[in-house]
């Protein structure tokens, strides 16, 4: 097995025992960027191809041999799932801070508390 893919996995799992386990607001925040990093690593892992040519280099002429490139497509998603998740963590860090000046604390039980 592909030692890239269980680095995916141990970084997702540690993203996911911070989002379940942690109480702190700004600790579960950076569990859930955590989980963004291992997906996106995840799919440049995919798309990775062992001596592989980059997708913008020019093709050789066709008579010559085949080229193998590197998959394009999980760059491109990989790009756009960067803004998206720098938006999330953005958004939830200031709906953390929001939070924060209202409750005084980011203890998530705490909060739930003061809504009952």
């Amino acid at each position: 097995m592909n030692v890239d893919y269980i680095v995916c996995v141990a970084v997702f799992a540690i993203g996911l025992y911070a989002v379940m386990v942690k109480k702190n607001l700004i600790k579960i925040v950076v569990g859930l960027s955590l989980m963004d990093y291992a997906v996106q690593y995840f799919l440049i892992a995919t798309g990775y191809v062992q001596g592989g040519s980059p997708p913008i280099e020019v093709l050789p002429d066709i008579t010559s041999e085949t080229v193998v490139m590197v998959d394009p497509l999980p760059q491109a998603l990989v790009l756009t799932s960067i803004v998206i998740g720098l938006s999330v963590t953005a958004l939830a860090l200031s709906i953390a801070i929001v939070l924060y000046r209202h409750y005084g604390t980011l203890d998530i039980t705490e909060i739930r508390g003061l809504r009952e």
